[in-house]
């Protein structure tokens, strides 16, 4: 498995100092409610995907100052020696609940909900944003990359242009989650069983005196699966006709042939015929080269021959919109048992936040079992039931539409409680099923790459007078 490393100090040093702050006021015990959740959906799109809860569940399992750590902190010259003390005896002891990974998730919803004493609380921010933020984004990459694919098998390719270690290997497990078949990171195989694929290099052809030679070789060593790699010299003119005349001589059981540059398109339909003409119906054709959702979508229309595709650099980094944008906020205060809402203005609407205590159902028709919309209320609230339920856009309140005939389920499960983890993190190839059924619940207008169909977030009556009556209150100050 992945080697656990001490992870604690990894953080944005405010939040030590405002813990610091805070034990020194004597307010390290009050208890806070944060939320993290997203404002956009990166590459405008209408969805994204959760992913990253796994690793911040042994994250927070983990949490522990050591020694080393503390004599760093006294070394600062900056905390009170009995802060210092109590971190060497450190326990989390918060309740945590979160979106599943693999779920549909939206702007606004509070896809993680840490309560418990705000030193805890506040302290965790940096790395539960950390693993969400990048395994989201990747994720939902993945996603589109893999819809664009229309059925054909998508390999994440992207290792060794992903932004360092940590990012290669959670990034191929994201990629996984939003629907890849496999991953060319051999660590990401060994220690989460994503299937790890490849084939060869360039430089494998230009050790030998002919692409004939090396595709011999090739085959002779990897007989049940031998993928050639025919664009080192020339596609057409030597590549194809090289591993044709192998394939026919060795007659592996699984064949292809991987083409890496030149004009996807043309190249794949005159590759297909040669093959076909050959006899072999069977060879399959796999594409790379900088692909993304886009490229790949046009390069079907187009009529290009493939049956799987490499993505590296635009997956693995996200390339067209590498921040996902989650953030942390504090939605309450619990003072002598009363729950005490808090909110964040701004002139900025989208960065005003919801306060309270919160959870989100989402509403599914009962006849299609497609979802509807999702529901952002207060956790006192009872869940959204009846035979008609009004949803409208919260920052247009004009809008408005009556549902009926639904059904609500709360996406989101406790996950720690009292600091002891009560969840068990499903294996990765579950969380890709549970994507992929989840998905197929959502209407297909809001998947499109350009102008979704935007997807109803509704907030409760009852939160969104909150919000708007504790706006005001801000406006009269």
């Amino acid at each position: 498995m992945v080697e656990r490393l001490n992870l604690t100090m990894l953080t944005d040093f405010y939040e030590i100092t405002m813990a610091n702050g805070y034990f020194c006021t004597e307010m390290s015990d009050d208890i806070a409610c944060f939320d993290m959740f997203f404002r956009k959906i990166p590459d405008g799109g209408g969805y994204a995907i959760m992913a990253g809860l796994e690793q911040v569940i042994e994250y927070l399992k983990n949490l522990e100052f050591t020694q080393e750590d503390i004599e760093y902190l006294r070394s600062k010259n900056f905390f009170d020696e009995r802060f210092l003390e109590y971190l060497s005896e450190f326990k989390f002891t918060c309740d945590v609940w979160a979106v599943p990974e693999g779920t549909p998730i939206f702007p606004g919803e509070p896809i993680i909900t840490v309560r418990g004493p705000v030193m805890q609380a506040q302290f965790v921010e940096t790395m539960i944003l950390l693993l969400v933020n990048h395994q989201s984004l990747i994720a939902t990459k993945a996603s589109r990359i893999v819809r664009a694919a229309a059925g054909r098998p998508v390999m994440e390719f992207g290792t060794r242009r992903a932004h360092g270690c940590s990012a290669a290997i959670y990034g191929a497990r994201a990629s996984y989650i939003g629907g890849c078949a496999g991953t060319a990171c051999t660590v990401s195989d060994r220690d989460f069983g994503i299937p790890a694929l490849g084939t060869m290099a360039h430089s494998w052809v230009q050790m030998y005196s002919s692409e004939y030679e090396a595709f011999k070789k090739y085959a002779e060593i990897y007989p049940t699966n031998c993928v050639l790699l025919v664009d080192t010299y020339n596609v057409l003119k030597s590549g194809v006709p090289a591993a044709i005349k192998v394939f026919k001589e060795l007659k592996p059981a699984k064949m292809g042939i991987r083409i890496d540059s030149g004009d996807i398109a043309y190249l794949t339909k005159r590759a297909r015929k040669m093959l076909d003409d050959a006899g072999l119906q069977e060879c399959s054709i796999v594409i790379s080269n900088s692909l993304d959702e886009f490229i790949i979508r046009d390069v079907i229309v187009e009529g290009a021959c493939i049956d799987s595709f490499g993505v590296g650099e635009r997956l693995i980094t996200a390339g067209s919109e590498p921040v996902f944008g989650g953030v942390y906020k504090l939605s309450a205060l619990e003072k002598n048992g009363r729950l005490i809402p808090k909110i964040k203005v701004s002139e900025n609407t989208e960065k005003i936040t919801n306060p309270g205590f919160k959870t989100v159902y989402r509403l599914f028709d009962k006849d299609t079992n497609r979802a509807l919309a999702d529901v952002i209320q207060l956790d006192e609230e009872p869940a959204p039931e009846g035979k008609e339920y009004e949803i409208f856009d919260p920052n247009a309140v004009w809008k408005r539409k009556r549902i009926s005939n639904f059904y609500a389920k709360n996406l989101r499960e406790q996950i720690f409680k009292n600091g002891e983890c009560v969840y068990e993190s499903p294996a990765v190839n579950e969380i890709k099923d549970y994507c992929a059924q989840q998905l197929d619940a959502m209407w297909d207008e809001m998947k499109r790459f350009e102008n979704p169909q935007t997807y109803y977030v509704d907030l409760s009556y009852k939160l969104w007078k909150l919000k708007h009556e504790m706006i005001e209150e801000v406006n009269k100050k």
